[in-house]
């Protein structure tokens, strides 16, 4: 037949717990894992069957199922309680949520975050790696704490694809349609009521797109969906998959994305306050804000003064091949009829967003989100420095140290990755609201008490489940391949319980080097069959479908683990997503992480690790480089760069096999044989895992700091630029002109100096004169900028003094003057420089305009 329509029909649900069908449309369910029993018990098979999806299950259990729980006491007291919680959660006390308490006053002021994928739950695969997760993980930490977000972005019909692995060990991918009346989404409806559908142009056509809300406890979350009518076939396949397509593909999803998502929430009736841009897929949105303005009357450089200080971008990316750039014949193509209603030529629309690598000038999403947000910054400390190194050419004359781009740690939502037996364990020895309190080091000191029995118990316990659950999913995977029965008796006894167990799984991408430790495999191969302290190692993860470098690695780790010398001892598991994740994370015994130093932004999957009591064993780069203490797992390598890849990768090689062996095998096989017979030194990097980690690299230490140093400070910046008719914003468009038309005839003189020597104690005395006609000295910060000389030009721990202004002299130049002290002896350096100065700047290097004497 041809299908007209579809629909999902769930059975009569009995009154007495007929909310299971509310609790099903809200994820709050996903981190409370008691809530999840409330399905998981009423038919456990089928709960495995429909992926963890309480809206699919509900379709699907027997209505005796339901009648049964229904007169269940036990049952009953369980269902209860989750609705107590919830309840509680949903509709928390005036004033009692962190946000509320802290900022009263902007609790009616909505954050916009717009990502182009959104990690989740299995049960909703709009997510392919660490940038979804980091998302979701967002979106759950904000409702936690009572921030007043919105998520936008895509509900993808056909998801990230579902991975099969060949005999071979060929990657194949496969995309299954979600059936929307089966995942936890409804139809998001406006101020009327009615269904929101929103409507963009491309090319000789308007696209359009229905707007979709899924729960995220106290956050909405709002993904839009091209698969609607009027659109053509081929538009209708626009937002099926999550990163797929051609150029022109990306370019109209991005178009979506961002324009749409504007459009989308002012049909919803929602103005937000601040726009958080995570990565630079959504970037086209500060465009359409511009847009809106420029329809109000005001120019693009005063529209772009208002929406930049509301504005916030987050940047993922260390390399610049990972960002997206388009060429100027697309941008042609798909924005020839928008640049005039910014009131821009062709050359000004191409110049906001210009990149040029040496091959040809392209439009840069990066350079576009950079150019129209007031704040930036990057996900881990490493990562910000290597930013501001990247995206210096936008500052031209402005330090790579003082580029404005800052930086905030990634984290991850605690109570999505904890292991139910290990919150268990914290609920006794950290207290039973530990949960409030996970940003708090003081809390996770208390970690240090719990017995090593104990916490031993706990890891081989999920352990177990691990090695169990590897077991089930190798049987399904060489069923479908077709193997005997002597292959499939061999995945029954697979993996040791008392030997290491090492975890690798994340994206298969060709930087985060999955193979590195097969670079000697006759070594490791010593190493991980030796019968009185073997090793074994699970991986996991896809490559990109079109990334076939990232395929040929999982081809290879999959040949090596069927091979003679590794089988038993190398496993790949396929179709890595956050249900393997989860089992992952709280059963392997060290978690191995080895990129091309500095390529890896930040990395969760190494958090929720140490969360779980696993030591991390890592490059120092993205998180690792802050969290490593010594005492908390192993550091891979040097902290330092290297030109030549391959030497790079024989030297990281080298340290992780001496680690191996001189290290982290001894520690993990060296037991208290006399006593208990436990791993008490392993145990200790174990729980110092969980002291260091846990409370620095949450999802709640994290929005808080987004919160206090971008959010807020943007809503009350964005409050004033908005008033008397964007007044302010006007003000400082003019300003902004009038300071880049006159800035090439400033003169810098200075007198002070040169060279010499100095005893510790003794003042400079450094005097400066600016000439600069129609430039008051109001409009001027002039700074002297100390620091220690290094090598050539390296100078270190720089800092700026203020110098003060004097007077005007009689030809019309003004004068500074500022006296310093060193601090500490050593070799000197410093210089005298000018910057624009208006109040209003998001930062002093916001115009990236600088005179140096």
């Amino acid at each position: 037949m041809k299908v007209f329509g579809r629909m999902t029909v769930f059975p009569i649900m009995p009154a007495r717990i007929s909310r299971l069908y509310e609790l099903a449309y809200n994820l709050w369910w996903s981190w409370h894992p008691e809530a999840s029993t409330l399905y998981s018990t009423l038919d456990p098979e089928l709960w495995e069957a429909v992926g963890h999806n309480p809206v699919h299950f509900l379709s699907e259990v027997r209505p005796q199922y339901l009648e049964k729980a229904a007169h269940n006491p036990q049952y009953l007291q369980v269902y209860d309680r989750v609705l107590a919680e919830f309840d509680r959660y949903m509709h928390p006390a005036p004033g009692s949520t962190w946000f509320a308490r802290t900022y009263p006053e902007l609790e009616q002021c909505v954050i916009a975050y717009f990502s182009a994928e959104f990690g989740l739950h299995e049960a909703l695969p709009i997510y392919s790696g660490g940038l979804g997760i980091l998302a979701g993980d967002h979106c759950k930490e904000a409702s936690d704490l009572g921030l007043p977000l919105v998520g936008v972005g895509f509900l993808y019909p056909q998801g990230y694809f579902r991975q099969s692995i060949t005999r071979e060990g060929i990657q194949e991918a496969f995309y299954d349609k979600l059936i929307f009346s089966q995942v936890p989404a409804t139809p998001a409806c406006g101020p009327d009521g009615n269904e929101v559908l929103i409507s963009v142009d491309l090319p000789g056509r308007r696209i359009h797109a229905k707007v979709w809300r899924v729960q995220v406890g106290r956050i909405p979350l709002y993904l839009l969906d091209t698969d609607v009518e009027p659109n053509a076939p081929a538009d209708r396949e626009l937002a099926a998959r999550l990163y797929g397509g051609d150029r022109e593909m990306r370019i109209s999803q991005e178009i979506v994305l961002g324009i749409g998502g504007v459009r989308a929430l002012r049909a919803l009736g929602i103005s937000p306050a601040v726009w958080h841009i995570n990565e630079g897929h959504a970037a086209f949105l500060n465009l359409e804000r511009c847009r809106e303005l420029v329809a109000c009357g005001l120019t693009f450089r005063e529209a772009r003064e208002v929406v930049a200080a509301s504005s916030l971008f987050t940047t993922h990316t260390p390399v610049p091949a990972g960002n997206d750039t388009f060429s100027y014949d697309l941008i042609d193509k798909y924005f020839n009829t928008y640049w005039g209603q910014l009131g821009l030529s062709r050359e000004q629309f191409l110049e906001v967003a210009r990149e040029d690598h040496g091959w040809g000038p392209t439009y840069g999403m990066t350079v576009l989100a950079l150019r129209l947000t007031g704040q930036h910054n990057g996900v881990s400390k490493l990562h910000g420095a290597v930013s501001r190194r990247m995206w210096q050419f936008l500052w031209p004359g402005v330090d790579p140290d003082e580029v404005p781009i800052d930086s905030i740690t990634n984290g991850i939502h605690t109570l999505s990755w904890v292991a139910p037996e290990m919150n268990a364990l914290f609920q006794r020895y950290l207290g039973p609201d530990w949960a409030e309190h996970v940003d708090e080091p003081d809390l996770w000191n208390r970690v240090l008490e719990i017995p090593d029995e104990e916490l031993w118990q706990v890891h081989l316990q999920r352990k177990r489940l691990l090695i169990d659950y590897v077991r089930r999913r190798l049987k399904q995977q060489h069923l479908r391949l077709g193997e005997g029965p002597l292959q499939m008796a061999e995945f029954e006894r697979m993996l040791d319980p008392e030997a290491l167990l090492i975890g690798f799984a994340r994206r298969f991408a060709t930087y985060k080097r999955a193979t590195l430790i097969f670079r000697n495999p006759e070594r490791l191969k010593r190493i991980m069959n030796n019968p009185e302290r073997p090793v074994q190692i699970i991986f996991a993860g896809k490559a990109h479908p079109a990334d076939e470098p990232g395929k040929a690695l999982i081809e290879q780790v999959y040949r090596i683990s069927r091979s003679d010398d590794f089988r038993g001892k190398v496993i790949f598991l396929e179709n890595y997503d956050i249900d393997m994740a989860r089992y992952l994370v709280a059963g392997t015994d060290l978690w191995l992480n080895n990129p091309i130093r500095p390529h890896e932004a930040s990395g969760t999957s190494g958090q929720k690790a140490a969360l779980n009591g696993q030591p991390n064993c890592s490059v120092l780069d993205g998180w690792w480089a802050e969290a490593y203490n010594g005492r908390n797992g192993w550091a891979i390598g040097e902290e330092r760069e290297y030109h030549n890849p391959d030497v790079q990768d024989e030297a990281d090689s080298l340290s992780l096999y001496a680690l191996l062996e001189g290290e982290i095998i001894p520690t993990y096989y060296e037991r208290d044989l006399a006593n208990s017979g436990l791993p008490h030194r392993w145990i200790s990097y174990m729980k110092e895992a969980i002291r260091s980690c846990a409370p620095h690299f949450s999802t709640r230490r994290m929005v808080k700091e987004y919160t206090t140093r971008f959010y807020v400070p943007q809503i009350q910046q964005g409050q004033r630029v908005e008033q008397n008719a964007y007044e302010l914003a006007r003000a400082l468009a003019q300003w902004k002109e009038r300071i880049q038309q006159r800035w090439e005839s400033l003169a810098l003189y200075v007198e002070g100096r040169r060279e010499g020597q100095l005893s510790l104690g003794e003042t400079i005395e450094v005097r400066a004169w600016v000439r600069a006609p129609e430039i008051t000295p109001d409009d001027l910060l002039v700074e002297l900028v100390y620091g220690e000389s290094g090598d050539g030009e390296q100078v270190s721990n720089q800092r700026a003094i203020p110098m003060q202004y004097q007077h005007q002299e009689q030809d019309g130049s003004y004068r500074y003057e500022a006296r310093f002290q060193p601090e500490e002896s050593g070799s000197l350096v410093y210089g005298v420089r000018v910057l624009p100065n208006h109040p209003l700047l998001a930062g002093k290097h916001d115009m990236g305009l600088v005179r140096w004497a």
